[in-house]
């Protein structure tokens, strides 16, 4: 037990303030993390959709999320970080409130654009701030704690979500969520300090020698489209597996709530102290594998499953555990790759790798389920995480 303490002890050691500062904020932020959560359930069950129009509207927040990621890096490269986060919180929060107004298909494809092209800008602003605020020694570490506040978030967030969906209506949950974003944005401004960038960012972000260009960088660009491709995989848990629980196990509400809660809740239990461990052997790749191959192992396990509670527990378990390994040690490599002048450029690609997953996820998620069901759309996705997994271990063995 004592060494148990120990290394929770440790892996929360000598990380710098105002990382904690960032991940309270991001905790803060992702409390309200309902509306991507119960959007298809919401436009199925109140608004009448068919699942593949919920799935195309879906598709509008990776669209979304595409370009804001892009812009959000050619922002960072050009101006200060710490300005582009309190944007993109202010800015998404007042346009969710628009789902409150509006409901047909049109104009709810249009919000749930603008909502993730504004919240994505926040995206590579806060990667160029983890790797100004942490030390290369503790990067993954850093990664590590900002994820682990967003899933503590994340936990809140749906299981709170579930029941104000079932009890109080799902409208509540566009309010709820806002005004986490408006408190997040207060947390950033009041106690993160804003660090000057240099004079001449602009310029050199402009004149910077082409070759450093990420765009021209091959082996970045391959890791991208794995990423992408691991995306598409993992991103069923919000696309179709809430409508895989409603329409085939016959979930309530907070019930499906209460389980993707637990699979925030179980990152931020396991994820930081098994990342202290993992960060010393420095095989970053090798854990990646290994937490791309959960994914078929999670999907076989709730395939068979028939239905049963605690079989989806047990693919909640794994797909966390596909996400435990990946994605901290994916991030380290997208914010430790760059030069210092490309750092925005690099981190919007990387953010775009899963704003492509988004426009991908629910189109082939529910697209597959509603023409062929579910079973389909489970073999798809083990075949593809599967073939995302050699991808990557191609990738490791010419890794530079």
């Amino acid at each position: 037990m004592k060494g148990i303490f120990s290394l929770y002890k440790e892996s929360y050691a000598n990380l710098q303030r105002n990382i904690w500062v960032l991940s309270i904020t991001m905790f803060i932020n992702r409390s309200g993390s309902m509306v991507l959560l119960f959007s298809s359930l919401y436009m199925t069950k109140n608004l009448h959709f068919s699942m593949s129009e919920a799935g195309l509207i879906m598709s509008f927040y990776g669209i979304g999320s595409v370009l804001g990621s892009y812009s959000g890096g050619w922002l960072t490269d050009r101006k200060n970080f710490f300005d582009i986060m309190i944007f993109s919180l202010i800015c998404s929060g007042l346009i969710l409130l628009l789902l409150l107004v509006f409901n047909s298909p049109i104009a709810i494809a249009t919000i749930i654009f603008l909502y993730a092209f504004t919240a994505d800008l926040f995206r590579p602003a806060n990667s160029a701030a983890i790797a100004i605020y942490s030390e290369v020694k503790n990067r993954t570490r850093s990664v590590s704690l900002v994820r682990m506040a967003v899933n503590l978030g994340f936990s809140v967030g749906p299981a709170v979500g579930g029941f104000v969906a079932l009890h109080l209506g799902y409208r509540w949950l566009f309010v709820i969520d806002s005004f986490t974003s408006f408190g997040a944005a207060f947390m950033l401004y009041v106690y993160l300090p804003r660090v000057k960038t240099e004079k001449n960012r602009n310029e050199s972000a402009i004149l910077a020698d082409s070759s450093t260009s990420a765009y021209r960088d091959w082996y970045y660009l391959f890791f991208i489209l794995l990423v992408a491709l691991y995306g598409i995989s993992f991103f069923q848990l919000f696309a179709s597996i809430p409508q895989y629980f409603s329409r085939v196990c016959h979930y309530h509400e907070d019930t499906i709530g209460l389980l993707l809660a637990l699979n925030g809740l179980l990152v931020v239990v396991i994820e930081m102290p098994l990342i202290s461990i993992l960060e010393k052997r420095q095989k970053i790749f090798r854990f990646i594998i290994i937490g791309v191959l959960c994914i078929p192992i999670s999907y076989l396990i709730l395939q068979n499953g028939n239905g049963l509670l605690i079989w989806a527990i047990v693919y909640t378990l794994m797909i966390t555990m596909a996400e435990i390994f990946a994605m901290p040690f994916m991030m380290n490599y997208a914010i430790s790759r760059p030069p210092k002048e490309r750092q925005g450029q690099y981190s919007a690609l990387y953010s775009i790798s899963y704003g492509l997953a988004n426009i991908a996820a629910p189109l082939l998620g529910l697209g597959i389920a509603s023409k062929y069901g579910f079973n389909w759309m489970f073999y798809f996705f083990i075949i593809l995480s599967i073939v995302t997994a050699l991808g990557f271990m191609l990738l490791s063995k010419n890794n530079r």
